[in-house]
């Protein structure tokens, strides 16, 4: 009776908490959505790199033209070479999934591709797809098949006579039992599917292939395979190899000479020269296998050798392929590809390894070419022509995966670091001053292996961390690039130390000195790493994984098990310390807790994620601490290994004693990896999700996704504070940077109902774009910089509409209504022809209100950006039509010299149909100088003293040389006139001749001898070419020298001489006229009414 009283009294006190906590979950229903904004003007910008690339799933060469490839990436979408690999196209990237297992070219129609999306290996890290995909088109155009829950498809064959057939190996969810597992046959093309093996729910199929004699004859490896958080079960009584003789219909399970324990994972592969002869890879009990062989189709097995895959595990590779050709050549997919020459008894590491990533999972071969193989790895896509002797690496296909990122405060351009899957850790610029953009030589490694969390030290921009696969952390110098190997150890009497395969470190924002990193207990170090001391007890569940069931239930120990595959368990996965009060630091853990302490770990408290309403077992992604409030802290949580693929965001403000859910409208099947929240406007969040990145500008009521990136998944994300910048770590794609995200704090009520609102942009970079690649081919990858000069971001609402859009719109209406349309007139459309769209004009005016530059660009409804280049407006001569050819006399210069660093004003104002409003400012902003000359050069005042000077004489020099010009059409139009007189004048002729001959003379004598130009040769220095010298001083900051300052003033003076030779011929061929018209000629061209 007594335990019933104490069971009820904790109910009661408990009752209040799990209420509370329920009512703040749902009490941003009760709460009005924020508008969506469009977030035009917030794209996310790739910056690459591409020297790393990223892991390639399946290769497919197209079979008549062996220079058009499709690649398959595994977290990456689809890409698409026509020129062997000299430039690639991503064909996939508006699909809603990035993760492509397979890939496959139909036969018989070439331009028909059909890819199985998600990845066809049982890592710990793969991304999920969502179905079959087809396109008729060379993959321009794409739809989905159907499939939808087999999350991982592995192969794809289409009927070599009939295109309507199509086979598709689904793995199926590698999480969780169930979906879309199997092996399915379409006989329409995609439009309905059956299955036709695979049935226990654990079941699916890995690979299938086809008699290429006799396409009713089709073989199957199936799969039981399971992953959960803390362990991996890569086999079971459902695998094993079929083979079916009459198109799917019915199976015979091939079992003479294949092991009778649990298989694996098998690879397959078919003979090309006997069709009979299959080989297949076959993984057995704790990663051990063995290669085995068959000359009957299967009927019969010889076990060739013990080889097996291995590195990560047999799950992660094992695909099985034969030389096309020479028989019984092997090529064993594995960290180095395995070899055979006979049929399987010995293998050999393939050459060339050295010169290659290592982790393969694809190999193409050429018909054309028996020497030609082209290889899928980790790294990407390598190509051999001397039969792996030598590799050619394609550096061009930024498709790196990386977990983490970290920036530092590095100047003039910040530089962004991140840890890769199996490509180390790397660094490098968010810009360069190069003209062309970031290329590959602008980054660079900082520790190998698996790459995983880095953190930078904010004091010195040398000094980051980096770690590698469980948590084995290091100090890394930048000057110096030497490692400093700082991983925690346990303490003398306490058991080995877990580590997250991806373990989380922190610098702690109230000393740049003091560091931490989660074991299964959280480690500080006040001395950067040098020296550790545990700040907790175990803050997990501390168990015997292999005890946990798997597949369901508790397993024997005689299975295919692989924890090597896995990470260590019960684990730290996330840390997080209150920038606002030190010592409150928070923890959360691979199996289901949140730790939080506010007493720098002397003690700690225990927040089940049962009590967020989660699974008892909810991976902790990611916790942080809220950047202006102790008590307030944000979860981001994730059962997807479990099945559960939904998004969990949580937000408490009392310690974790209560939870609100504030995850609102991020879509189902979108992960949460990380949040962020801004450092000035709290109420400003960012998500780093599995399918982009997404902004809240209301505290999570309402999420908006940015646009900018393909579909791909964001591990990571963090704020380069200094710049206001958003930096991404793609799971697949590189970074990417939302340049300036600043103006997201204005984007208030009051603001948006504006008509417009100009933003204040950040610190514009006075620097000349500087072009030092060299020579490059098309091959060469580069990255964009951010768009050059001041940026502003502004806000258009209710922007008018032109009559055409306007009526394009009724008719559309119309047209979805299926009524007449009727016909508006030609006047009306007259009307349209003539009409202009509203155009945005940016005034700029420096500090004493000089004007100094408009800009102009079309307005619409929404967020945009428009950009001054830093230059004054152009000399160059106002023309109708375009700017095609510049001047005689001066330097062609059609975007005129740079300002000088100082504060300017920028103004908005919109035009429509001629008529000019201001919608804002003036907004102040500064530009400053990039860098820092060595040697100094001439004064701001002198720079544009001596740009005035040169602007003068040139606008001066194009009067003159415009008149100079309309006196040669003029003479020409007299001389054709003077046989066109009512009477015939010899003199008229004589004197026409005698003005063209002195014209040509002068001419000579202004550009040069026409016969030495023709050959090229030098002739005497002319005006042009003073005035070139001069505006060199312009081109500048270190302005202009003594050598540009002497022949401006030589300019000068010879265009006076010039001026007043012009003015005589002008008053000399006026007089010509005259004479001409008094002679009644028909009317001569271009005099106009005159």
């Amino acid at each position: 009776m007594k335990k019933i009283q104490i069971i009820l009294i904790a109910l009661i006190f408990l009752l209040p908490i799990q209420g509370n906590s329920q009512r703040k979950r749902d009490k941003q229903k009760d709460n009005a959505k924020t508008e969506n904004v469009l977030l035009n003007a917030f794209k996310l910008r790739n910056v690459g790199p591409a020297l790393l690339s990223g892991r390639i799933a399946d290769i497919a060469i197209h079979p008549n033209d062996e220079s058009t490839w499709y690649i398959a990436v595994g977290s990456g979408g689809v890409w698409k070479t026509q020129n062997a690999g000299t430039t690639w196209n991503p064909i996939f990237d508006s699909q809603p999934t990035y993760s492509i297992g397979s890939i496959t070219i139909d036969p018989s129609n070439t331009n028909t591709i059909w890819v199985g999306s998600g990845e066809n290996v049982g890592g710990r890290h793969v991304g999920y797809g969502d179905g079959v995909y087809k396109s008729t088109d060379g993959g321009k155009t794409w739809k989905n098949m159907g499939l939808k829950n087999s999350e991982h498809i592995s192969e794809i064959i289409v009927h070599p006579q009939d295109s309507n057939i199509v086979y598709v190996a689904s793995q199926g969810p590698l999480w969780s039992s169930g979906g879309d597992r199997g092996l399915y046959k379409t006989n329409d093309g995609g439009k309905s599917w059956n299955k036709i093996l695979g049935g226990s729910e654990w079941t699916g199929v890995t690979d299938i292939m086809m008699d290429s004699r006799h396409p009713n004859i089709i073989y199957a490896a199936t799969w039981d395979r399971h992953r959960t958080v803390e362990m991996y079960m890569g086999g079971g009584p459902g695998s094993g190899i079929h083979r079916s003789d009459d198109d799917g219909k019915t199976w015979k399970k091939l079992t003479n000479g294949i092991p009778k324990s649990n298989l694996g994972k098998i690879g397959i592969a078919m003979s090309y020269q006997d069709s009979d002869v299959i080989y297949a890879a076959i993984e057995l009990d704790r990663t051990k296998g063995g290669v085995f062989k068959s000359i009957d189709r299967g009927e019969s097995w010889k076990k060739m050798s013990n080889t097996v895959s291995g590195g990560t595990g047999p799950h992660y590779y094992q695909e099985l392929y034969t030389s096309p050709h020479k028989f019984d050549r092997l090529y064993l997919m594995n960290v180095q590809i395995l070899t055979s020459e006979n049929g399987g008894k010995t293998f050999r590491t393939l050459e060339g390894g050295r010169q290659k990533h290592s982790d393969h999972h694809a190999i193409a071969f050429k018909k054309s070419d028996p020497d030609y193989i082209m290889v899928g790895t980790d790294a990407g896509v390598y190509e051999s022509f001397d039969l792996a002797q030598n590799w050619h690496y394609f550096l061009n296909l930024p498709l790196t995966q990386f977990y983490k990122v970290a920036v530092n405060n590095a100047e003039p351009f910040y530089h962004i670091f991140g840890g890769t899957q199996d490509n180390g850790s790397a660094g490098g610029p968010s810009a360069t001053d190069e003209r062309f953009g970031i290329t590959n030589k602008d980054w660079y490694k900082t520790l190998g292996s698996d790459g995983h969390q880095s953190a930078t030290d904010p004091v010195y921009n040398d000094i980051i961390y980096a770690t590698t696969q469980e948590g084995r952390f290091h100090r890394v110098d930048l000057a110096t690039g030497e490692q400093v190997f700082i991983q925690p150890q346990a303490l003398e009497g306490d058991p080995h130390e877990r580590y997250n395969w991806d373990t989380p470190i922190i610098v702690s924002p109230h000393d740049p000195a003091k560091i931490y990193i989660g074991s299964y207990r959280v480690w500080e170090s006040k001395d950067r790493g040098d020296s550790w001391n545990p700040i907790s007890g175990d803050l997990t569940r501390n168990e015997n994984r292999i005890e946990l069931p798997i597949m369901g239930r508790k397993q024997s120990w005689d299975n295919p098990w692989d924890v090597k595959a896995m990470s260590q368990y019960n684990t730290i996965t996330s840390l997080s310390e209150s920038p606002v009060k030190e010592g409150v630091i928070w923890a959360g853990t691979d199996d289901g807790f949140i730790q939080v302490t506010s007493d720098g770990g002397n003690s700690w408290k225990k927040i089940p994620t049962t009590k967020l309403g989660l699974a008892d077992r909810a991976f902790v992604n990611d916790i942080k601490a809220d950047l202006f409030d102790e008590n307030t802290v944000y979860v981001s949580l994730d059962n997807h290994k479990e099945g559960d693929l939904n998004p969990y965001l949580f937000k408490s403000d009392d310690m974790g004693d209560s939870w609100e859910s504030i995850s609102s409208n991020i879509p189902k099947r979108t992960l949460i990896w990380r949040f962020v929240q801004d450092h000035i406007k709290k109420d400003l969040f960012f998500l780093a999700t599995e399918f982009g990145i997404y902004t809240s500008l209301d505290s999570g009521k309402n999420w908006q996704k940015l646009p900018g990136s393909p579909t791909i998944s964001f591990r990571d994300i963090v704020i380069q504070e200094r710049e206001n910048d958003l930096v991404g770590a793609s799971f697949g794609r590189g970074f990417f940077v939302l340049d300036d995200y600043s103006a997201l704090r204005e984007m208030t009520p009051e603001n948006l109902s504006n008509k417009g609102k100009l933003f204040k942009p950040r610190d514009a970079k006075l620097f000349r774009p500087r072009n030092s690649l060299g020579n490059t081919g098309g091959q060469f990858y580069t990255a964009k910089n951010p768009t050059y000069g001041a940026v502003f971001t502004y806000h258009l609402t209710d922007m008018p509409k032109t009559s055409k859009s306007k009526r394009i719109q009724s008719e559309k209406k119309l047209n979805a209504e299926k009524k007449d349309i009727p016909f508006p007139g030609y006047d009306v459309l007259s009307d349209e022809m003539n009409e202009k769209s509203p155009s945005l004009i940016l005034t700029i005016k420096d500090s004493e209100g000089n004007h100094i530059r408009n800009v102009k660009k079309n307005a619409s409804n929404g967020s945009g950006r428009i950009a001054w280049n830093l230059r004054h407006e152009s000399y160059f001569p106002v023309r109708a039509g375009a700017d095609s050819s510049g001047p005689r006399w001066g330097h062609f210069n059609p975007s005129g010299p740079y300002v000088t660093p100082g504060e300017y004003h920028a103004e908005l104002y919109i035009e429509n149909n001629g008529v000019i409003e201001k919608l804002d400012g003036p907004v102040a902003f500064n530009v400053k100088p990039l860098r820092k000359h060595t040697l100094s050069g001439s004064s701001y005042d002198d720079y544009n003293s001596f740009r005035k000077r040169v602007s003068s004489l040139y606008i001066d020099m194009s009067r003159y040389q415009d008149e100079f010009e309309i006196m040669k059409t003029k003479v020409q139009i007299l001389d054709k006139a003077s046989l066109k007189l009512n009477i015939f004048s010899p003199d008229i002729i004589n004197k026409i001749s005698e003005f063209k001959n002195k014209y040509n003379k002068f001419e000579s004598e202004i550009d040069g001898n026409p016969a030495k130009a023709e050959i090229g040769e030098w002739d005497k220095v002319t005006l042009s070419t003073r005035v070139q010298i001069a505006m060199q001083g312009l081109s500048t900051s270190y302005g202009p020298t003594d050598l540009n300052s002497s022949n401006l003033e030589i300019a000068e003076e010879l265009f006076e001489e010039l001026k007043v030779n012009i003015q005589n011929l002008k008053s000399e061929l006026d007089s010509l006229e005259k004479e001409v018209k008094e002679l009644n000629p028909p009317h001569l061209s271009g005099s106009g009414i005159n």
